[in-house]
């Protein structure tokens, strides 16, 4: 671990089922091995957020799935078909790992480089803008 863990984070996590724990704990891993200058944090009371230059995803475990929502404004590529929701979304997708599921890592951290590359380069908003 080459990152700066947030014991909120920490909290939410170890307080899901096992199987959610561990697509959590992948996730946040995928993300920090992204960037390694990625932070995480929490918003909206509990649901943790991984953030540079604005904000990467973020985490919201469901009864039987687990959400991880992109904040991507639909500009990062999905050439292996991830996106389970909100394809036409402006502003977020999500990718949904339910029990038993695997995690394609190297597409979905692909994925996490791609958002950070349009964080860096201004936001969603200012690349749509330019384009």
């Amino acid at each position: 671990m080459d990152y700066t863990a947030d014991p909120r984070v920490d909290a939410y996590i170890d307080a899901l089922p096992e199987w959610q724990q561990a697509v959590c704990r992948e996730v946040r891993e995928l993300v920090h091995a992204a960037d390694p200058e990625v932070v995480e944090t929490i918003k909206r009371t509990r649901q943790p957020y991984f953030e540079l230059q604005g904000n990467v995803c973020a985490l919201l475990a469901a009864k039987d799935h687990v959400n991880v929502f992109l904040y991507d404004g639909g500009l990062t590529p999905d050439p292996e078909h991830l996106i389970t929701g909100g394809q036409e979304n402006k502003t977020g997708r999500t990718v949904a790992f339910h029990e038993g599921e695997s995690i394609n890592a190297p597409a979905l951290t692909d994925m996490f480089r791609s958002i950070i590359a349009n964080n860096r380069a201004g936001g969603w908003r200012r690349i749509k803008k330019d384009q």
